[in-house]
């Protein structure tokens, strides 16, 4: 029963992602069903439309023909009007499609610039060379987020060379490089960021992509160090041209997620039940990461992404993220396993009939509408 002096939409939720899993698609419009609560007895409209009202609730069909819609439930009572709005996103066409994302990544750039003759190309490189390695075999696209520097700043992408720059942009269709943070340490170091603060580092870094690679790897989404800033900081990266940020949504074993950036622990717990969540204010969708390879043992790998295929809100969209020093044999991090968990994560996409997308091209991957 709702409170006597509001409306309220209840479903769907202000922000929500809708797909074909959440009404009925046709060509030019998704059907889905809007219901909240409402003082009782007073009639409700919705977009105009009347709705029907039962017992301090209301529902009625509505049919979504755009891109971003604002849903408004509107009624009058006592000569009050009484209004909610929720604001969602249709993902038109949605189909299964995935991304592999890698984050944390300096080690080989400060390689491939420290030793630039030993590599004529950047794929004779070991760590670039088997990103290419999966490309050819499963089709995969790999976004790669990068550092600034090392801790400490021996090593800045200032010393990358861009003798390789036109190989960066003959791979861009499968091989994107964006900001990730100024370096490693502290490891929460956006945890309080201004937006000064993160604007100057993303173009730090942003700008040396653009010298040593090119335009064209650069993408409108990326994850930042720890999936954590405040509000406008992630202004200053929407400012940019970010719109899509990647989050993990789970509570840690301390109960707490502090991986979801500025929103509330309310609305990282219902956005862990979706594959995506827009923040109208900010106008920045979060998708929610699926899987962290690397912390997954290899016989773990295939019953974790099955569980997350069990709900169709959380396996159509597949966000699939490691990290270089998993690879790194100097590194205390280092697995022996990291390149078959990989393999095995691929595959498991693969077989399933889901397509590598990279989460900036169109909407979330889908060139549908613009």
């Amino acid at each position: 029963m709702s409170d006597a002096a509001e409306i309220r939409i209840t479903h769907p939720r202000n922000g929500d992602v809708l797909n074909r899993h959440d009404g009925i698609e046709v060509a030019g419009a998704l059907t889905i069903e809007v219901s909240g609560t409402a003082p009782e007895g007073v009639p409700v409209k919705v977009n105009g439309l009347p709705a029907h009202v039962s017992g301090g609730r209301f529902r009625c069909e509505l049919d979504l023909t755009q891109r971003r819609t604002a849903i408004t439930a509107f009624a009058s009572r006592e000569g009050a009007d009484l209004e909610h709005t929720a604001t969602v996103l249709w993902d038109k066409a949605s189909r299964p499609r995935y991304r592999f994302s890698v984050d944390d990544n300096i080690e080989f750039l400060r390689e491939l610039a420290l030793r630039a003759d030993d590599y004529p190309s950047l794929f004779d490189h070991w760590y670039l060379g088997f990103w290419r390695q999966m490309h050819e075999e499963f089709g995969a696209k790999i976004h790669i987020n990068i550092y600034y520097q090392t801790v400490g700043g021996e090593f800045t992408l200032r010393h990358m060379p861009d003798k390789w720059k036109d190989e960066w942009a003959a791979s861009s269709d499968w091989l994107h490089l964006t900001f990730h943070a100024l370096q490693d340490q502290p490891e929460r170091i956006y945890k309080d960021a201004t937006y000064d603060q993160m604007a100057a580092d993303f173009d730090l870094v942003v700008g040396e992509i653009e010298r040593f690679a090119g335009r064209s790897v650069l993408s409108k989404a990326t994850t930042i160090h720890w999936a954590e800033a405040p509000l406008e900081a992630c202004r200053a990266l929407r400012d940019r041209g970010i719109r899509v940020l990647v989050a993990i949504f789970r509570r840690e074993f301390d109960g707490e997620c502090p991986t979801g950036y500025y929103l509330s622990t309310e609305t990282k717990d219902y956005a862990n039940t979706r594959d995506a969540y827009y923040d109208p204010e900010a106008d920045l969708i979060f998708v929610s990461e699926d899987a962290t390879v690397n912390n997954l043992a290899l016989d773990e790998i295939e019953p974790w992404l099955d569980r997350q295929q069990e709900s169709p809100h959380t396996s159509e969209l597949m966000e699939l993220l490691i990290h270089e020093q998993y690879f790194r044999r100097e590194r205390r991090e280092h697995d022996p396993d990291i390149r078959e968990k990989v393999v095995r994560s691929l595959k498991w996409v693969t077989e399933r009939g889901y397509e590598p997308v990279f989460w900036g091209d169109g909407f979330l991957g889908n060139r549908t509408l613009p």
